[in-house]
């Protein structure tokens, strides 16, 4: 049996508050966030219930100085790092483990897309590929364990995935400071692995889980309700990259009815607009679901079909309306700063943003600029074109624009991000807040949104 430290090193810089963990499109946040990590969270409880020892220790969640992370981890004597890095952080990964006299393992999206460009770097001593990552570390330790790049790790199936031990992993570093949080404490779980479409160009976890999996729905009703009676858990996120729909998700929602649980605990997902009916939406309210959040990107069909998203414009209207009149709240992501798009697109990527805020369809929004992860058809298909501004790892952090974009200049983009959120402030906007703000919680959460308002409106200064 090994001693296995899964660690985050603090990562000081002047750009803010790295937001890493469980995190498909990397931030440095003014105001901090932080995402309960699962896939980490899954593979510390799996390494001990295979009887190795382990630490999890969050730098970033935990606040650590540098120095009292290395004394903690040095105290602890690892046989084995475990690093999950992203892109924008590597470089500051392979100079933190270069520093240090560890066997380090690195994981994540970045080393599954380019594994031979870490370990040759000083002090990786190996790399685990793929999403799956937690069954493969744990094979990798039963093994003969040599360093060097393992295979890719997928499962076919997740019926064996353990509940997360969160005490282990300190879960209640994770229970209060995130941003989609009505209730606290609140906690995360994932019923599958990633998204069924998994077909979007952009992103980095298509990459990581070509094929999508599901645990039992009634296994994750079972845990949910021991989250409830254990930990006095108010609000649970699941964050898979699309919650499962179909019979799961009646299957699910019916399980949760029946057990009464609606009335102790809020659900929250991530969804895809034009697969669930009006009548889908009212049963996952009746289920405890409060906040579902959607991915939009673009009001641009072009570019809505360049990025395989199988979406039309119209059914992000028609579902942020479904949605809201069965009562839950709609969260919505857009991006900005495609190659293909000029002023005229990147207006109406603005005006569907602010005209759904004004309606009361759409509680919350964030914007992001478009970044082509290594891995991602988005980045050969740029690479191949000549069409990235550069491939300095540590620029890939939504600071600055990574994307060429001929027809529209980096302050203009950054200009129409800050117009997107500054529609919260329209009156109608207000008003539909105000006139929805019926509890405590409710007052709480808006308070919440006004400083992390302020905290965008930081983070996209020209």
């Amino acid at each position: 049996m090994a001693r296995v430290a899964i660690a985050y090193p603090p990562l000081e810089c002047e750009k803010g508050v790295a937001l890493l963990t469980q995190n498909r499109q990397f931030q440095w946040f003014s105001r901090p966030t932080y995402i309960f990590p699962v896939v980490p969270a899954t593979a510390a409880t799996m390494l001990k219930n295979a009887g190795h020892e382990v630490l999890f220790l969050d730098g970033i969640a935990a606040q650590l100085a540098p120095e009292e992370f290395d004394r903690k981890l040095a105290d602890f004597r690892p046989d084995y790092v475990v690093v999950e890095t992203k892109t924008p952080v590597v470089k500051r990964h392979w100079k933190w483990i270069a520093a240090h006299d560890y066997k380090v393992i690195m994981v994540g999206d970045h080393v599954t897309a380019l594994p031979q460009e870490s370990i040759e770097k000083p002090g990786v001593w190996a790399v685990i590929p793929g999403g799956d990552w937690d069954y493969g570390l744990c094979d990798f330790l039963a093994g003969d364990c040599h360093g060097g790049v393992y295979p890719f790790a997928l499962r076919d199936s997740l019926k064996d995935a353990p509940w997360i031990d969160r005490d282990l992993v300190h879960w209640e570093l994770y229970a209060k400071k995130n941003g989609n949080f009505r209730r606290t404490p609140g906690t995360y779980v994932m019923s599958g692995r990633d998204c069924w479409h998994g077909k979007c160009t952009f992103c980095s976890w298509t990459t990581l889980y070509p094929k999508y999996r599901t645990r039992d729905p009634i296994d994750v009703v079972d845990e949910i309700e021991m989250l409830v009676t254990k930990y006095g858990v108010k609000e649970v996120m699941d964050d898979s990259g699309t919650f499962p729909v179909g019979e799961w998700l009646t299957t699910f929602c019916n399980e949760m009815i029946r057990r009464g649980l609606p009335k102790k605990v809020r659900i929250d997902c991530n969804m895809r607009f034009g697969r669930l009916t009006f009548d889908d939406y009212r049963l996952m309210r009746r289920a405890g679901f409060q906040f579902v959040l959607f991915g939009v990107e673009s009001a641009n069909q072009a570019t809505l079909d360049r990025f395989c998203k199988a979406l039309k414009v119209e059914d992000v209207v028609q579902g942020c309306e479904w949605a809201h009149k069965a009562g839950l709240d709609v969260h919505l992501t857009f991006m900005f700063g495609h190659a293909w798009e000029g002023p005229k697109e990147i207006s109406n990527t603005v005006a569907l943003a602010r005209r759904l805020l004004a309606k009361g369809w759409a509680s919350t929004l964030q914007c992001t600029l478009t970044i082509p992860y290594p891995g991602t058809p988005l980045f050969r298909e740029l690479e191949a074109t000549d069409g990235l501004v550069t491939k300095d790892w540590d620029e890939y952090d939504m600071r600055r624009a990574i994307t060429k974009t001929p027809q529209a200049t980096e302050a203009e983009i950054k200009c129409a991000i800050q117009q997107v959120y500054r529609g919260f402030l329209q009156p109608a906007a207000l008003w539909h807040r105000l006139t929805s703000t019926r509890t405590l919680f409710d007052f709480g959460f808006y308070y919440r949104g006004v400083r992390s308002l302020i905290g965008h409106l930081l983070d996209f200064r020209s």
